[in-house]
């Protein structure tokens, strides 16, 4: 049998019992305005870099409540049977506007604006949050990761570190950060990410020697393929593949070991055989720092797994998604916000912009408005780059946003806003965000940028 496509129940249940008391006390066509952001960046990082765009406009489409998801709804008694009529016929028909896949975000920023009745938004709460969140996290630690490679290329391998659908989305957002490659085929196939891999430690124990493994890898694949060659002792394993393979062999991988000593004695050895043109790929336990304390190694590419799968120790993005904006009673609108301790949230709806110097980013601009005039005055100093396009109108999304064509967009993207941070954003150590988030109403947005 066939699973249900939809994502419907991919939903907290409170959602769904608020709108049930909604649609019985009439304030559920109510028109409202809710934003995805982060209060602050995750781990002490100094920037964050969106992702996850691209397969939430595809997961709102099939947002629908079928057969199977009204059942189980009616059965569970989770919301009465008129809210279950509502739901039968749910469609998310309002508007979504949000920086770009592959942007950087600091404190405040909005992520996503999603315009609706409250009925149709509020249900997107929960898979708008575990869809950026996670993918947000990881493409933040595969950023990270990037920066500290510098050219050298990267390579994502941390399936097996992760759910199985975890494992796709963890790679599709690695490679918009940065990353060249996946090992995981179904990201290359659903995404298209080139892949990578040829062979495990178990390739080597299958076979009665090492030397009668490589010269069966070589075989198969070729004289340009990468042998592993740790399982046993290194110095051995290097000389054997290059005894077998010759001078020309594409590669050898490492994956054990204090890597800067056994990366240099085996390019030293690589040299010494003849094999200067074989490349060194490094693969054990990396993360950011590992990668940054390699950069004087002779390492020609590295391979990622565990740790940029989890976020490196940062698994979640933070994001919290909140009513800014609604209709009262009588039509006008109301800007709204949370005043708890530590988790209040600045109301109305808002316009984002960053202010350049140079080229050079200086501030994360944030217009606030009290209505829905025009917040977009900031946009017109040549000092300001609006941060927020459309990403859904009318309840469709943008396709340019979605598939392999909005992947390879949204790597391009972070490229081109990666470029833009000061020096002091590239560093790993924990500090405050690259650039300050200041905010103004759309009267002195102006000038504030004109200042930056």
């Amino acid at each position: 049998m066939t699973a249900s496509r939809s994502t419907a129940l991919h939903t907290d249940r409170y959602e769904l019992t608020m709108l049930d008391a909604a649609l019985r006390d009439g304030t559920a066509g109510r028109r409202c305005v809710f934003e995805l952001f982060g209060r602050r960046l995750s781990g002490g990082r100094r920037f964050g870099v969106v992702a996850g765009t691209g397969r939430l406009l595809s997961l709102i489409r099939d947002f629908r409540f079928g057969d199977d998801e009204l059942r189980f709804l009616r059965d569970e008694r989770v919301v009465d049977a008129a809210t279950l009529d509502f739901l039968e016929g749910y469609r998310f028909t309002g508007s979504i506007t949000g920086y770009r896949e592959g942007e950087l975000y600091f404190p405040g920023s909005p992520i996503l604006t999603v315009e609706g009745t409250f009925a149709e938004a509020v249900v997107l709460e929960t898979l708008a949050l575990s869809v950026l969140n996670h993918d947000s996290a990881v493409a933040t630690a595969a950023a990270r990761m990037s920066v500290a490679a510098g050219d050298r290329p990267l390579s994502e391998m941390g399936s097996r570190r992760a759910g199985e659908a975890s494992a796709v989305a963890a790679a599709r957002a690695a490679y918009i950060a940065g990353f060249g490659a996946t090992s995981n085929l179904e990201a290359g196939r659903a995404w298209g990410i080139p892949t990578m891999g040829t062979a495990a430690h178990a390739w080597t124990l299958l076979h009665d020697t090492e030397e009668e493994a490589f010269r069966s890898q070589i075989e198969a694949l070729g004289t340009d393929t990468t042998l592993l060659v740790d399982t046993y002792d290194t110095r051995e394993g290097v000389a054997t593949a290059v005894r077998v393979a010759g001078t020309h062999l594409g590669g050898v991988r490492i994956d054990s070991g204090d890597l800067p000593l056994v990366a240099a004695e085996v390019r030293a050895q690589l040299d010494e055989l003849g094999a200067t043109g074989t490349r060194i790929t490094v693969t054990s336990d990396l993360d950011e720092y590992a990668i940054a304390a390699l950069a004087a190694s002779p390492v020609d590419s590295y391979g990622v797994g565990t740790s940029v799968v989890t976020g490196s120790g940062t698994p979640t993005a933070g994001m919290v998604y909140k009513l800014v904006a609604r209709q009262d009673s009588a039509g006008g609108w109301v800007a709204v916000a949370k005043a708890s301790t530590d988790k209040a949230s600045k109301g109305g709806r808002k316009a984002a912009f960053r202010t350049l110097h140079r080229g050079t980013a200086t501030s994360e601009l944030i217009v606030v408005s009290d209505g829905f005039e025009d917040v977009a005055a900031a946009a017109s100093h040549p000092d300001a780059r609006p941060l927020q396009v459309a990403l859904m109108t009318d309840g469709e999304p943008d396709a340019a946003f979605e598939g392999h064509e909005g992947v390879e967009a949204a790597r391009e993207h972070h490229a081109f806003a990666r470029e833009e941070l000061p020096v002091r954003g590239l560093a790993l150590s924990k500090s405050d965000p690259a650039i300050p988030t200041v905010y103004a109403d759309a009267a002195d947005s102006a000038h504030l940028a004109s200042d930056s």
